[in-house]
């Protein structure tokens, strides 16, 4: 990596509370590759250039997004590739995609056993309990 000039280039806590991601994340992203590993100083601290602010954001966007580890190294890979094309990136949002709406399914399905278990459950001093009976396989959820 060329090393940055010292007016553009940053510690890691200036780029972390320029980005708002937390410096220990910021390692994180650095050990397991998402990161680049920067330049340093002299003394060893270490500097990061906007490039690396950038990838940063792309980073945290993309986890916002609900995108894996992998998936995100994914996109990486192919963005700085420059031989992907956007019907590559789609698919992988694409499947992405797919991935959550199948998450929501299931997670409508507990919303909708659990509503019932708690409409079910009379509360209070009574020793029947519809969703202590369904968590001991008593009673179908």
């Amino acid at each position: 990596m060329a090393i940055t000039k010292p007016r553009e280039a940053m510690k890691r806590g200036e780029l972390g509370r320029r980005s708002g991601c937390n410096i220990e994340t910021i390692r994180y992203y650095e050990r397991i590759g998402l990161l680049p590993e920067p330049d340093r100083t002299d003394s060893g601290h270490r500097l990061y250039s906007p490039e690396d602010q950038a990838q940063l954001g792309f980073v945290m966007r993309g986890r916002e997004l609900g995108f894996s580890v992998a998936e995100i190294r994914a996109l990486l890979s192919l963005m700085n590739s420059s031989e992907f094309t956007c019907g590559e990136v789609l698919d992988m949002a694409s499947s992405h995609l797919a991935s959550i709406k199948a998450k929501i399914r299931d997670l409508r399905k507990l919303e909708t056993s659990l509503t019932r278990l708690v409409r079910d459950c009379e509360g209070g001093e009574a020793k029947d309990c519809p969703v202590i009976d369904a968590l001991a396989g008593d009673r179908p959820v």
